[in-house]
């Protein structure tokens, strides 16, 4: 039997996973191996193994796209957190990760608890967060028994940093440059090695930035595994600030303190402030900068999403 025109299966594309090119399966045996890349033989025998779904498959490269397809299809249209956790868990297993900062993000490990499933956990420790922000990890950790994966910036680029513009050089020239060394490069390693991210993200958070996020969608801006880009899931896209506080209230998660003192949004120590009740949250972040585009480029797409649907 010839399987040169079976392409998909699962959403994973059978290819010669090395080389990236797909293989004519006209000429293959599958008993002897004749006509597959040596890699793929050993001892006179093509040793196909089984995936998650009982399907043999002799190597696979995932494809972003029917990968982006099938969770699609499984959240059938639906928003509800819980399911998008859920599928997010359950396509992808391990090779995804939930970000971890926040108030929004306590909420995203009670719904991952809840699906009884294992999930992986990272935050960004950029060095300068709050020691309120420290506790919270701690207590988050030890609240639903997980092991935070922490991040770090490579030491020798925020020495090369400091040691060129000081302590302080966002306040002066903006905070892209020190993000992109505290946060942005640390996410790009880490989410190297994963297929998809989960994120705490809200339409509500930001009107300028945010109100064009989508419960799942492909993350173009960082490579992952095998370096095609991501699934992003943002189970908490159509949701409130008020669903989030009503959660964590009922479940009485783990919150940071900083909260009771009027800070919504928090990032690190010098670029976080406190807001009053008529301020947006994101305003709480690098105040001395220009209000519209509040993002340390970890989420970059959205302002490019911004800027599209202003250019329409």
């Amino acid at each position: 039997m010839a399987f040169l025109n079976l392409t998909w299966m699962n959403g994973v594309k059978w290819m010669d996973g090395r080389k990236g090119k797909e293989i004519s399966w006209d000429n293959v045996s599958l008993r002897s191996g004749v006509g597959l890349p040596g890699w793929w033989r050993g001892g006179g025998r093509v040793r196909p193994w089984r995936s998650d779904r009982g399907c043999r498959k002799l190597a696979s490269v995932v494809d972003p796209d029917a990968l982006l397809h099938q969770v699609e299809m499984e959240l059938g249209g639906s928003d509800d957190p819980q399911h998008v956790m859920s599928v997010a868990l359950q396509t992808l297993g391990t090779d995804v990760a939930i970000s971890f900062s926040g108030a929004e993000d306590i909420v995203l490990l009670e719904y991952a608890r809840r699906t009884k499933r294992n999930f992986r956990v990272f935050s960004l420790d950029t060095g300068r967060l709050h020691p309120e922000t420290y506790r919270l990890f701690a207590e988050a950790e030890k609240f639903f028994q997980i092991r935070i994966e922490y991040c770090f910036p490579d030491a020798s680029q925020v020495e090369a940093l400091v040691n060129t513009k000081g302590l302080f050089s966002f306040y002066e020239e903006g905070h892209k440059e020190c993000c992109g060394v505290r946060k942005v490069n640390p996410l790009r390693k880490k989410l190297s090695s994963l297929r998809g991210w989960i994120t705490g993200q809200r339409t509500d958070q930001s009107p300028s930035t945010r109100t064009n996020v989508n419960i799942v969608e492909m993350d173009t801006s960082f490579a992952g595994r095998d370096g095609v880009p991501l699934i992003k899931f943002n189970p908490l896209a159509k949701t409130s600030s008020e669903h989030v506080w009503n959660v964590i209230r009922s479940c009485n998660l783990p919150r940071n303190d900083l909260h009771l003192q009027g800070f919504k949004s928090i990032g690190c120590e010098p670029c976080t402030s406190a807001v009053i009740p008529s301020q947006h949250e994101r305003e709480g972040r690098w105040s001395w900068e220009e209000a519209t585009l509040k993002e340390c480029g970890l989420h970059a797409g959205n302002i490019q999403t911004n800027e599209q649907s202003l250019s329409q």
